[in-house]
């Protein structure tokens, strides 16, 4: 075990050829397998929302619910990972091995009551499962907090690690309603075994498997020393906190571990957060609602057409899709779009993050737009309408990159939990009600489904070209 540690450690896929001395902690990143084990679990996750996708629209009508039910059941667990944040941050201590504990036990228990809905003919049970599961993404936020937590990674490394986010989240919006699709195919001669509870039950074992490796190889960042310990450390002279001479010399080496330059203190005491908000510019409130908006927007959008497709493509008259098929067609958007979500984490390098947030939204706009246009001349076919969703899914997925490291680097390091929260609230927001207005997209109206996801993208782009300027940070 001990010779897998040193090897991860030794790969690094993060590197860069033009890092010097001077550049260690700009470019500084946290233990291999730990972050590997995050970069997982958000993969993980990711596969768990969108395994239901495919088929929980006929699921729920066996049971006696109906389309808006099963968007319902796709969107409620993201309510439940935000109520369930509440106890954790109180509790977490700025850690994430227990939060990680948490959400492994969690997705266990949530897969297990999905897949049993079917034996006891219980429809809400389906509801039960998926809100334990909305427990276990509440690491969402901790695999977003952890590729830019400034005492782990540098601020020339962010936007480099949430473009591994988002490819996991184009597999997980790949691979999920794939394997939910070819699972349906197993057929229903068995009455725990079947296409609506095999998703579950494999899910379940995977995350006892992915359990056993987090408890052995998982390495959480050093506890931060208290206030005391820095008081009494100060007085003896055996530490030197703060020190312009230490930052150059020898800050690598500091056992404060220090969530930023060592010139700036790591948590000021008896600072209050009236007092550390009055210290937020305009401009800086401006782009905390600009990015807050987005990330938002983006996982509405995403989740109103991963449920949507399964609905509308069932219902339209040239198509009559199942959930195999679906969960294909969503799946085959994903897979084309993964090689461009590699070419972004590249990018990310030497891109600033508001032109990423400008391609993504300009692309994923043309998506709905084309898709407004074909809907109103009745010419949507297999090919039109791969087209608007591959250009949606890349455009969106893109987006989504910048929201939180783009933060991370305007707003001091003390308010990086604080900025996640919030980024993570966001996105919360959008999967939620993005995945009850797309399963009712077809009741309401396909024009109108569109229509109000363009109107929100464009408040979005009042809000980014009025913050042009002031959305510019450090590449990487």
């Amino acid at each position: 075990m001990t010779d897998l540690r040193q090897l991860l450690n030794q790969i690094n896929p993060f590197s860069s050829r033009h890092e010097t001395r001077d550049d260690e902690e700009e470019f500084k990143l946290p233990n291999m397998a730990s972050l590997v084990i995050m970069i997982s679990m958000n993969l993980l996750l990711q596969v768990s929302f969108f395994i239901v996708v495919s088929s929980s629209n006929k699921y729920a009508e066996y049971l006696g619910g109906n389309a808006t039910f099963s968007g319902i059941i796709i969107g409620i667990p993201t309510a439940f990972a935000g109520l369930s944040l509440i106890p954790l941050t109180k509790y977490d201590k700025g850690m994430y091995k227990m939060p990680l504990h948490v959400s492994c036990c969690f997705a266990i228990l949530g897969h297990v009551a999905y897949a049993l809905a079917f034996r006891a003919n219980f429809l809400y049970l389906i509801l039960i499962g998926r809100c334990l599961n909305g427990v276990a993404f509440s690491m969402f936020m901790y695999c977003k907090r952890y590729c830019t937590d400034p005492r782990i990674v540098g601020i020339r490394r962010r936007t480099t690690l949430a473009s591994w986010l988002v490819i996991g989240q184009g597999l997980g919006m790949s691979l999920g309603p794939f394997l939910g699709g070819v699972l349906y195919n197993v057929g229903f001669s068995n009455s725990i075994f079947n296409g609506y509870t095999s998703p579950g039950w494999i899910m379940a074992g995977i995350y006892v498997g992915f359990w056993v490796l987090v408890t052995i190889y998982y390495e959480d960042i050093p506890q931060p020393p208290t206030i005391m310990e820095l008081q009494s450390a100060s007085d003896s002279n055996a530490l030197p906190i703060v020190s312009g001479d230490a930052k150059g010399r020898d800050a690598e080496a500091s056992p404060i571990y220090p969530s930023a330059p060592t010139t700036r203190p790591a948590s000021p005491v008896g600072e209050s957060f009236r007092a550390q908000l009055s210290l937020i510019t305009r401009s800086q409130w401006g782009v905390i609602v600009c990015m807050c908006w987005f990330a938002m927007l983006c996982f509405f959008i995403l989740g109103s057409w991963e449920a949507n497709l399964p609905v509308f493509g069932a219902a339209a008259g040239n198509f009559h899709w199942s959930p195999f098929a679906a969960g294909n067609f969503i799946a085959l958007g994903g897979i084309t779009c993964f090689p461009f979500l590699l070419f972004n984490l590249l990018a990310a390098r030497r891109t600033q993050d508001r032109k990423l947030l400008a391609f993504g939204t300009i692309l994923g706009l043309s998506g709905l737009v084309i898709f407004l246009s074909i809907l109103r001349t009745g010419k949507v076919n297999y090919g039109s309408l791969f087209a608007c969703w591959w250009t949606v899914a890349l455009g969106f997925n893109l987006a989504t990159t910048v929201t939180l490291s783009l933060l991370s680097k305007q707003l001091p390091p003390e308010w990086n939990g604080r900025t996640s929260m919030v980024i993570q609230y966001s996105n919360y927001t959008g999967r939620v009600t993005g995945a009850i207005w797309g399963g009712s997209g077809v009741s309401v109206g396909m024009l109108n489904f569109v229509g109000l996801e363009i109107a929100m993208v464009g408040i979005g782009a009042v809000l980014f070209t009025t913050l042009w300027k002031d959305l510019k940070t450090k590449t990487g």
